[in-house]
């Protein structure tokens, strides 16, 4: 009883525990390798487990007890857990399910109209109807022209009548006039402002039919992290999110791989704005509403490699704003409603250059397989096949802008109506 007491003090923020047993563990260089590797282990399932539950609450609260002490372990048994709120990440702690066992599932979406303005940096909302807003409750808010970035994803703390405090402000005026809105949307798991974070062996399932409001990847995903460097993302599915399979953003040197994105209304794998050479790598994104695979802004230095992405309802691959210096090596694009691999028109200043694109398959996607559009400098397309199967979709291998720089085309196999059509030559 002593040990579930101290782990729920924990978990509401608060700890009885020294700070000093996790004082080397949270050091870049610690004394030895045993402080600069932590081993705290802890269990959590439905049963026969150290923390016994079946929701996102039982599952946070061991995740915050190993991160306190400095990090380690903890492992999810099988089953559903529902999750009312993100599970939020901690730095140097790994969470592992059970393979093709542990799910968390989305709860149903609950949506209300504000009645009073979200001023910028205030860390509450009132809202017309507070029915499913309550303490411990993830909440998105935003309105019509505040979303993206000016939208913010938080955790209900207090409440009185239809009041609700937030843990973190607002990014911008909300306004009743603009259609300022909350609901209960938040990503599945998530890390802010961590570091060497894992999660590994967990389907995320997004529950989509209950949670109607589609969001974006630049708050929230399946699995989504901000400014979370260094994390790896490994052997986990996110399926029918309302929005991005999984998104990071503004984090640095990001693994994601072997991983599953399927059916979600969003992108299916999101680098995002800022994070710098990421790996995603051995993934599949199928099916998904929008890109399979989007390259945000100012995402450099990062590999895609071994990826599959099929089925998906935008391009099966977008690269634009200032996305230079990335490799795409042996990736497999099918069947994708808006083309195969884009890159995005962008003017000089914010184009992608110098990717080098090689080894991939690009089949059977509508009009095109690549398309080099904007401003780019320094692309290469090696040992890439390109080709239309008799389809008669992908009716256009490989598509040069008129903008487009120098592009170096070497050894490739391309199957199409047109093999190459190159409008620089009009300029």
């Amino acid at each position: 009883m002593k040990f579930l007491r101290t782990i729920v003090v924990t978990c509401l923020g608060f700890t009885w525990i020294s700070q000093s047993a996790a004082d080397q563990a949270g050091r870049e260089y610690a004394e030895n390798d045993l402080h600069a590797l932590p081993a705290i282990e802890i269990s959590v399932g439905l049963g026969n487990a150290d923390i016994v539950g079946d929701d996102n609450r039982a599952l946070q609260a061991a995740v915050d007890y190993v991160g306190n002490l400095g990090g380690g372990l903890v492992k999810i048994g099988p089953g559903e857990f529902l999750m009312r709120d993100s599970l939020h990440l901690r730095d140097r702690v790994t969470v592992r399910g059970t393979p093709g066992r542990t799910i968390l599932k989305k709860d149903r979406e609950y949506r209300s109209r504000l009645v009073a303005d979200g001023d910028f940096g205030e860390a509450a909302m009132s809202v017309e109807d507070p029915t499913g807003f309550g303490r411990g409750v993830g909440v998105y808010v935003a309105s019509r022209s505040q979303r993206n970035f000016h939208g913010v994803c938080a955790t209900i703390l207090n409440s009185r009548d239809n009041y609700f405090t937030l843990t973190r402000p607002m990014n911008a005026d909300i306004l009743v006039d603009d259609g300022g809105f909350a609901a209960t949307l938040f990503p599945v798991i998530s890390g802010y402002q961590i570091q060497d974070a894992r999660v590994e062996h967990l389907i995320v399932d997004g529950n989509r039919r209950s949670n109607p409001t589609k969001v974006d990847g630049c708050r929230t995903a399946g699995i989504y992290l901000y400014r979370g460097d260094h994390c790896v993302i490994t052997d986990c599915v996110v399926r029918n999110y309302q929005g991005d399979g999984i998104s990071f953003q503004q984090s640095n040197d990001v693994e994601v791989d072997r991983c599953v994105v399927e059916q979600c209304a969003g992108f299916g794998l999101h680098p995002g704005s800022g994070s710098q050479r990421p790996s995603v790598t051995n993934c599949r994104a199928t099916g998904n509403d929008e890109d399979g695979f989007f390259f945000c802004w100012r995402v450099r230095g990062g590999v895609a490699e071994g990826n599959w992405l099929e089925g998906n309802g935008g391009y099966g691959m977008s690269i634009g704003h200032k996305d230079s210096d990335n490799l795409v090596r042996r990736n497999t694009v099918i069947g994708n409603k808006l083309g195969g691999v884009y890159w995005r028109g962008e003017s000089e200043p914010m184009a992608a250059h110098r990717i080098t694109f090689e080894e991939n398959t690009v089949r059977d996607n509508e009009g095109w397989g690549l398309f080099i559009d904007g401003m780019t400098r320094g692309t290469v397309i090696r040992g890439n096949t390109i080709e239309d199967s008799g389809s008669g979709r992908q009716r256009t291998g490989i598509r040069i802008g008129n903008r487009a720089g120098d592009v170096t085309l070497e050894g490739n196999t391309i199957k199409a109506a047109e093999r190459l059509q190159d409008q620089r030559q009009s300029r």
